[in-house]
């Protein structure tokens, strides 16, 4: 595969960042396999030095696609925020996503919720 057939492929995922209150919530939009993996772990995971809140919702609602690379990041940066006394949810998954989420187990180790607004008050 070329470089720009790289690019390409990375560029099928966008993560935009808010905070609510003292809660960041990262949404997330497109494709999570392998090939974006380094996306949404720098999106879930503060970067060396970096302070961010130790609460965190992972908006899902527009995510189509999700593989093992996903759930290993999820798993990840669980760990990691856990590590550090905060939290991360797992908000408003579609149903393919949610899927996945459910079949290896992920929703019993980090909470999954309807929307944004459940994940943020639960």
């Amino acid at each position: 595969m070329t470089d720009i057939e790289n690019a390409d492929r990375s560029n099928r995922l966008s993560v935009e960042h808010r905070v609510i209150g003292d809660v960041r919530v990262v949404t997330v939009r497109g494709e999570i396999d392998h090939d974006v993996r380094d996306v949404l772990t720098q999106a879930l995971l503060p970067e060396a030095g970096a302070v961010r809140p130790p609460r965190t919702v992972a908006d899902l609602s527009g995510v189509t696609f999700m593989d093992s690379s996903g759930i290993n990041v999820f798993v990840a940066a669980h760990q990691s925020i856990s590590g550090a006394q905060g939290w991360l949810r797992i908000a408003a998954p579609q149903e393919s996503v949610l899927r996945v989420l459910r079949m290896v187990g992920i929703d019993a180790l980090i909470t999954c919720h309807p929307s944004v607004e459940q994940a943020l008050n639960a």
